[in-house]
């Protein structure tokens, strides 16, 4: 017993020292660090001793993304354009998949609680699910004519089935125990939906708008190609036609870091509304 202790009482013990988080985070930033930096590295050599003749090196991309952004290097019809590219492409693509998600959760909480409307739709949606968002391009141009509503239409198409699916499972997947149990508890079917259904179904359907939006800013290259004037699918193809690679590779890489952000934005709202499921880790 330590000396000012008083006697017959139990000294305090100090409390535990809570880890900070930081040292797992940068550990985890610099492993995620470790593939990028590998390749940005063969990709320089590479060029640099002529292994890839056709293709700049990074520093000649990384001189003309900075033009694309702000201007002041070459002085083209692409300098200082990037804001205007991406939000032109990313209305096409949160909009699209925005009405996605509004048509096929629905739809897939629908199919999967209904034996009747599953076997009215769910044999149509089999047979033209594996149909690829390409073979849809000249009846889009069609249907839609050349231009938005064209790119808008097929990144609704790509984004719909991942998300319709993964909701359709999500749904069908609840145990039926679930329900025996809230049966018991006086729940009616509504409740049961709210309470039993849209909560156990919530990390698969998550997983379909995951997998959507993906698909969405993948196919928003293909989407552009019907002759809108801006957006980044639009860039890559005039980069295509002008011979200027450069051009394509910027194209991609904001493609490739717009989708990444997009992906973390749902990861954080699935997180935060899945803080409960004690089998989530995020």
């Amino acid at each position: 017993m330590s000396a000012g202790a008083v006697p017959g009482t139990a000294e305090a013990e100090p409390a535990p020292r809570v880890p900070s988080p930081w040292p797992a985070r940068l550990r985890a930033t610099w492993m995620a660090l470790i593939v990028p930096l590998t390749l940005l590295a063969f990709w320089h050599f590479a060029v640099k001793w002529g292994w890839m003749q056709l293709i700049p090196s990074p520093y000649d991309v990384g001189e003309y993304m900075i033009d694309f952004a702000v201007g002041g290097i070459w002085d083209d019809a692409f300098s200082a354009t990037l804001h205007i590219h991406l939000l032109a492409s990313m209305s096409r693509v949160y909009g699209g998949f925005a009405l996605a998600a509004i048509v096929a959760v629905p739809l897939g909480i629908l199919i999967g609680r209904n034996e009747m409307v599953r076997a009215l739709l769910d044999p149509f949606l089999q047979l033209m699910r594996p149909v690829p968002v390409t073979a849809w391009l000249p009846l889009s141009m069609i249907l839609f004519g050349l231009g938005a509503r064209s790119a808008f239409f097929l990144v609704f198409l790509g984004a719909f089935y991942p998300i319709l699916l993964n909701t359709i499972f999500g749904v069908r997947s609840v145990e039926k125990r679930l329900f025996e149990a809230a049966s018991m508890l006086g729940c009616s079917e509504t409740a049961q939906f709210f309470k039993v259904v849209l909560p156990a179904s919530l990390p698969s359907i998550f997983t379909g708008l995951r997998l959507g939006l993906g698909l969405a800013w993948f196919v928003i290259v293909v989407g552009e190609m019907t002759g809108v004037p801006q957006g980044l699918g639009a860039v890559i193809m005039d980069g295509r036609t002008l011979s200027r690679t450069e051009l394509v590779i910027c194209g991609m890489i904001v493609i490739g870091v717009a989708g990444f952000i997009s992906d973390r934005i749902v990861v954080m709202v699935m997180n935060r509304l899945l803080r409960w499921s004690p089998s989530h880790h995020g």
